[in-house]
């Protein structure tokens, strides 16, 4: 077998008219269409038009020439098969034996702000997945080439020996086939959102490689890192390295925990974050007060972890951040001088963020979780809290101060994993019991880590408490307000213990469980 014939027609056109010259110089007869026929046409290249194969011409704007059994037959017919052979001879087909061809760009085409509901619709590519299905499907014989990326181990193969191997045809053809994939994954996402379906009968997601990962969690777990097409800027996934060694699994997940408390705030602020749990936030008038405060809520934890800041880093604040070992520091941005004193750490990791979104303009994304033999779909939480939004249940209102803190804490605390109890006062947290069985014990944690901090605070909850135990501890620890969903069958008992002790307590009738 050899490559005689080859069929290119490309959006993307990185490279093709080089390409297509190579291929001319071995003997290939090249056939185009549309653009791609009129550029190679133009610089030279030894080309013939689609419609000189089919002996029909291309109508309805382009959407119909490739559809036509002279392509589909050429493409799909079994070599070595005597019928095929026979058929082809009979009515005058030839074969195709190599096809190059990307798609209509429906990706860049949705990702625009102003894209109308049928401009998407006319980036659909019919002739184009069509094509690349059947070549695949026939990689015994037929070699597809889906990304510019391939063009030179092909040329390479076609160059040495005419043909390619069945080896790199199995590959492509495989390529081709994630790529179609991919593609239709976006228009069945893009359409089922135009109708209002987002959890329908069958749910596919598509996702680009970002890069490899030495390892997952532990170094005997491979991984890899990947992010949607249409990411927005502000996350983990969209953020340009400035500095230091490549990220880890446990880096992105705990640059993504620090980034989703991050998103709550929209005055300064400052998370701190080790093993996807906050171990030190702070809020203030500067991201230099914010971060101090972040280092103070548990300068024993924040040793190793991640920090991020939703305003850009100057020289003060890389003085103190460069004063003991982070993993990662991720900022909107950092100014040169702050530059200049962190990179001095060869290892440390530093993360241009990007715009933010404002807290009040976040909207929940679908959350996909893996389960052995399947997965669980849900909304992101973006559920926000206001004072309006509050139950005062005791004989106490919290003071203006107490509020304040109160929905402070209760922003952090929907981010720390359950059951989880958090402290907070002068716009940080204190003290954080995260992930315990139950919500007693969480509390004990919490208020062990504030120490002496813990008198003054308040106190927020993730969920209800199931009895009076965990306000008793509270008032013990000098606690003097209480956030919590409420809706527990003994909440009367809790309320009683509050009244008891003076503590005034608020219920938000909304639950922040994340396990």
């Amino acid at each position: 077998m050899a490559i005689r014939r080859a069929l290119i027609s490309v959006s993307d056109k990185t490279g093709i008219v080089e390409f297509s010259r190579e291929l001319a110089n071995q003997g290939v007869q090249i056939i185009s269409t549309g653009g791609t026929f009129s550029l190679l046409q133009k610089e030279g290249v030894p080309v013939i038009g689609i419609s000189d194969v089919t002996g029909f011409p291309e109508i309805l704007d382009g959407r119909v020439k490739t559809l036509h059994p002279a392509v589909h037959s050429g493409l799909l017919a079994v070599r070595d098969d005597e019928e095929h052979q026979k058929a082809m001879q009979e009515l005058g087909l030839d074969y195709i034996d190599l096809v190059i061809v990307n798609l209509y760009p429906f990706k860049e085409t949705i990702a625009k702000p102003d894209v109308t509901y049928e401009d998407a619709i006319e980036n659909i590519d019919i002739g184009g997945p069509t094509m690349l299905r059947s070549a695949a499907k026939n990689h015994a014989f037929v070699t597809v080439v889906v990304d510019a990326n391939d063009y030179a181990a092909v040329l390479e193969e076609v160059k040495a020996q005419g043909d390619t191997t069945l080896d790199t045809r199995k590959r492509l053809a495989a390529k081709v086939f994630r790529h179609t994939s991919s593609y239709d994954a976006l228009i069945s996402d893009y359409l089922s959102k135009q109708v209002g379906e987002p959890l329908p009968e069958s749910y596919t997601v598509t996702y680009e490689k970002v890069q490899e990962l030495r390892y997952g969690e532990n170094p005997h777990q491979k991984a890899a890192f990947y992010r949607k097409p249409l990411a927005a800027s502000g996350n983990v996934t969209t953020a340009e390295q400035l500095h230091g060694k490549e990220l880890s699994y446990n880096n992105i997940n705990d640059a993504n925990a620090a980034l989703a408390i991050l998103k709550e705030f929209d005055e300064p602020a400052v998370v701190a974050v080790k093993h996807m749990n906050p171990c030190g936030v702070g809020i203030g008038a500067s991201i230099h007060e914010a971060y101090q405060k972040a280092y103070e809520a548990d300068p024993t934890s924040i040793f190793g972890g991640i920090v991020a800041a939703n305003r850009t880093i100057g020289a003060d604040t890389a003085e103190l951040l460069g004063s003991i070992f982070l993993e990662i520091i991720i900022a909107p941005d950092f100014t040169p001088e702050a530059l200049d004193i962190l990179t001095k750490k060869k290892n440390i990791r530093l993360m241009k963020l990007g715009e933010l979104t404002a807290a009040a303009e976040r909207k929940p994304e679908w959350v996909v979780t893996s389960v052995d033999g399947g997965m669980l779909v849900q909304e992101s939480d973006v559920h926000s809290m206001t004072e309006a939004d509050l139950k005062v249940v005791t004989n106490r209102k919290p003071t203006e101060e107490e509020l304040k803190q109160l929905l402070f804490g209760w922003k952090v605390v929907k981010h720390v994993k359950s059951n989880a109890i958090l402290l907070a006062k002068d716009d940080m947290t204190v003290g954080v019991g995260a992930g315990q069985m139950n919500r007693v014990g969480a509390a004990r944690i919490a208020i062990e880590q504030a120490g002496e901090k813990a008198a003054g605070s308040v106190l927020a909850s993730d969920a209800f408490f199931p009895m009076g135990d965990t306000v008793e501890l509270a008032a013990k620890a000098g606690i003097t307000a209480i956030i919590q969903p409420g809706g527990s069958i003994k909440d009367e008992e809790s309320i009683a213990a509050a009244n008891a002790s003076n503590i005034a307590m608020v219920f938000t009738s909304v639950r922040h469980f994340k396990h």
